[in-house]
């Protein structure tokens, strides 16, 4: 089976986002918007708006930024009661049993 015709996606940008910082915590906002097919402003925009939540922790590291991901934390919407970050990056980053 090929790939679908249509450009949506089960995730949304925010998660995308989380996944690829989860996944590398030391990536470049530019690496990010490449990944996940948006500008570097929307990445910024997205980060932003998961620190001020407190998804993420970002810190200064010379040049660049650090992104702690706080795994811990509840997903957001109604559907998602109950799951974690921590299930989420699990499921994507195909790991059985760990949260």
């Amino acid at each position: 089976m090929g790939r679908p015709s249509t450009n949506w996606t089960f995730l949304s940008n925010h998660a995308h986002v989380l996944i690829l910082l989860g996944q590398n915590s030391d990536l470049r906002i530019r690496d990010v918007a490449l990944a996940v097919g948006i500008t570097e402003r929307a990445v910024q925009r997205i980060v932003g708006e998961l620190a001020a939540d407190g998804y993420i922790e970002v810190t200064k590291d010379g040049r660049r930024n650090h992104y702690e991901v706080h795994a811990e934390l509840p997903l957001r919407h109604p559907v998602e009661e109950g799951a974690t970050v921590a299930e989420l990056l699990s499921l994507v980053n195909g790991e059985q049993g760990t949260s």
